[in-house]
């Protein structure tokens, strides 16, 4: 895949072959695993929807970097940008824990001189951040690995909870490297490391076709969504327009719309 991206990526920047290339393969490679890791962070179309991690008796915090998501070589996954949704299971299926913002959480559960432990039942995302491990962050380990969750009640045993995550890709080194990336959002990715080529050109001319091409990936971006998404009850789906927008912004709505 790393192949196909660079040679898209080459025909964009109109790229020519050495030894008057303006773009070197290493700056190419370094543009495609940035445009796919802001791509990963955007469209969030890399799910796994059943990623363990084991809590710890007493320990209320745990780093987003402990989520077992599998071995990147396999299924082409690096980190955890964010949680969605955590449970644990039950007998034959799973409990699910309920979700509640930082501040709600600290002034009504964290506030409280004597915890009394139990099985988890909600849960608050805390610090910002990744797993914060790979090249594809940049520095790889440190602090990148700033993603935390918190758990309430503090864990009375140690409890496996799954959880649903949007997750960033391995960095692509070579050809043989899985894409975690699904298609139709690969189609995006040339078009954004064009456009962080073209800025290291610092002239006014490349700067607008830099502009250019960010606005392609856009366009992109957006058309692998509505592909993705069904047309059936699309509203209930993210990142699908909200179908009472015109109404709220008190535009006419269709061709029989007073004008």
């Amino acid at each position: 895949m790393l192949t196909n991206y660079l040679n898209i990526t080459s025909r964009l920047l109109q790229n020519p072959p050495a030894p008057t290339t303006l773009y070197t393969t290493a700056d190419l490679t370094t543009y495609i695993n940035l445009a796919r890791g802001q791509l990963a962070g955007e469209a969030r179309c890399i799910r796994l929807p059943l990623a363990p991690i084991s809590l710890v008796l007493g320990q209320r915090a745990y780093n987003f970097s402990s989520i077992n998501i599998g071995t990147p070589s396999v299924n082409g996954i690096q980190g955890v940008i964010h949680i969605r949704r955590l449970m644990y299971a039950v007998g034959q299926g799973y409990k699910w824990l309920e979700p509640r913002s930082s501040p709600w959480f600290d002034m009504y559960y964290l506030n409280n001189p004597v915890p009394v432990p139990g099985a988890p039942i909600r849960w608050a995302q805390y610090g910002q951040g990744s797993s914060g491990v790979g090249s594809i962050t940049g520095v790889g380990a440190g602090t990148m690995a700033s993603g935390t969750f918190l758990i309430d009640p503090i864990p009375d045993a140690t409890y496996n909870l799954f959880c649903d995550v949007v997750c960033y890709p391995q960095a692509l080194t070579a050809d043989t490297d899985v894409e975690a990336i699904p298609y139709l959002w690969t189609d995006a990715v040339p078009y954004y490391a064009a456009y962080q080529a073209l800025l290291s050109a610092q002239t006014s001319a490349r700067m607008a076709d830099a502009e250019r091409y960010l606005n392609y990936y856009n366009m992109f971006v957006q058309r692998a969504r509505t592909a993705a998404t069904p047309d059936v009850n699309k509203y209930l789906y993210e990142q699908s327009p909200d179908p009472t927008m015109l109404n709220q912004m008190g535009l006419p709505q269709g061709k029989g719309a007073q004008q």
